[in-house]
Formats: C-alpha cells, sequence, structure tokens
C-alpha cells in the first residue's frame, strides 16, 4: 500500500481523480474497455469531480458501485445511486454499462443479479473510501475478509449510521438504514488497482489503525495493506496521528 498525503482535500482529489484517469486509460489501451467501481459518500467528492474531467471513452467503460441501503428510495438524497447519477453518470458520455445496485428491490433478489454480473467483469480499477469506523465500503468491524460472494446484505453498526447523520444524510440516527447491500472485502481486493481516498481529521485514528495495525478484521481497511496495487491519498489532517515512519 502506498500513502500519498495532500495539503488539502482539493489537493488529494485532483491527485487521486488524475491517477485513477490514467489507469482507465491503461486498461482502454491494453484490452479495449475498463471496468471501475466507483464509491460514494463526502470523501469521494474531489476525487469524482477530477475524473469527470479527466479525458477518457467513456463509452468503453463498465462502472459497478460499492454500496446501497436497502429500503431507501432513489429520491431520497442519501441514496447512493441518486449521488452517482447526478455527480458522475450525468456529467460524462454514455457508458459501455453500468450497474446500480436497487436497495428498493428484494435485497437477496437483488444481491444475487450483482453477483451474476460482476463475476463477468474482471476490474480494473476501484475507487474506495474508509469509515470512521474503519469500514471498506459498507463492511463494518469485524468484517468478514473470506466469504467468495461478491456482493452482501449488512447490518450498519451504530458508529457507520451515526457518520452517515454526522455528515448531513440523514436528520437522525433512526432515519439511517439498518442494513445495506455492500460489495464484500473479497471483491474489492479482485481488483487490479485500488485508490483510496480519505480527506478529513476525523478519519485519522481509522487511518492510524488501516495503516499501522496488523491486519484484522477488528480494522476492515487494514485488509488494504495486503493489495499489491493500492494507493491511499490523504490530506494533512487525516494523516495527522500517522506514526513519523509511515509519514
Amino acid at each position: 500500500m502506498e500513502l500519498i498525503i495532500q495539503n488539502d482535500k482539493y489537493a488529494l482529489g485532483n491527485a487521486a481523480g488524475t491517477q485513477t484517469a490514467i489507469l482507465i486509460r491503461r486498461a482502454i489501451e491494453q484490452t479495449g474497455k475498463a471496468n471501475i467501481i466507483l464509491a460514494t459518500g463526502t470523501s469521494q467528492f474531489q476525487t469524482i469531480e477530477q475524473l469527470i474531467r479527466e479525458d477518457i471513452d467513456w463509452s468503453k467503460v463498465v462502472m459497478f458501485h460499492l454500496d446501497e441501503y436497502i429500503g431507501l428510495p432513489v429520491t431520497h438524497p442519501a441514496s447512493f445511486r441518486k449521488y452517482l447519477k447526478e455527480r458522475f453518470l450525468d456529467k460524462v458520455g454514455p457508458l459501455k454499462a453500468y450497474y446500480l445496485i436497487n436497495g428498493e428491490n428484494d435485497a437477496e433478489a437483488e444481491r444475487q443479479r450483482l453477483n451474476g454480473l460482476i463475476r463477468q467483469y474482471p476490474i480494473d480499477v476501484a475507487l474506495v473510501g474508509i469509515g470512521e469506523n474503519g469500514h471498506l465500503a459498507f463492511n463494518d468491524p469485524p468484517a468478514d475478509f473470506h466469504t467468495e460472494d461478491p456482493y452482501l446484505i449488512v447490518n450498519l453498526d451504530e458508529k457507520c449510521r451515526l457518520q452517515q447523520m454526522g455528515e448531513g444524510w440523514f436528520a437522525t440516527i433512526n432515519d439511517v438504514p439498518a442494513q445495506a447491500i455492500s460489495m464484500s472485502v473479497k471483491q474489492i481486493m479482485k481488483s487490479a488497482h485500488i485508490i483510496c481516498s480519505v480527506p478529513d481529521s476525523r478519519k485519522a485514528q481509522a487511518i492510524k489503525n488501516s495503516v499501522e495495525q496488523p491486519v484484522n478484521p477488528l480494522f476492515p481497511a487494514s485488509i488494504l495493506q495486503e493489495h499489491p496495487s493500492c494507493s491511499l491519498y490523504l490530506d494533512e489532517t487525516s494523516a495527522a496521528l500517522l506514526a513519523p515512519a509511515f509519514k
């Protein structure tokens, strides 16, 4: 895992988005297509903004996304389908294909649909973040590092739900759905390249645990230490608690 520390979230996003574009273009040059995973949430704002400014032939790109709440309508401000449509899909050229998670469908049927789809598309580049509780996608601690299923139905822990409320997506914790469909840790780790964008001081302890602790399901994002091509983009505030040896 390579650490790249930028001055602020804007420089972080510019660097992460630029590197993502390089990897997407390289995949297209080598194979004629690129399969990608996009994350959502406030940590991805600047990275996605930079990505959509890049010169990419989107007609050769297939997109999946990481997770979606169960039972949340697409019209809700916190819907990740809504997020990706407004912040990404509406701003780039038509993609070869994209597969969004519909949390309003029967959750198990939707999970099986997505599992069948993503197995057809080896992922070239995955964009991810790290939660305040150290989660990767919605794999809260202790995370399942072993299941081979690409997508899982997961229960969201209290710290995860408090983060969603704290970021302004929901008025109260009771409004935050208790379950989600989430990409599994094993599926994320199958990506050829991972770009992990994590700005903000409230993520500093999670970053310290993810980087400095041994790989452990209690620190889900620590598994990224084992990926052969993972770039972790931080700003000065999210990197603030790292020991000098890691900076």
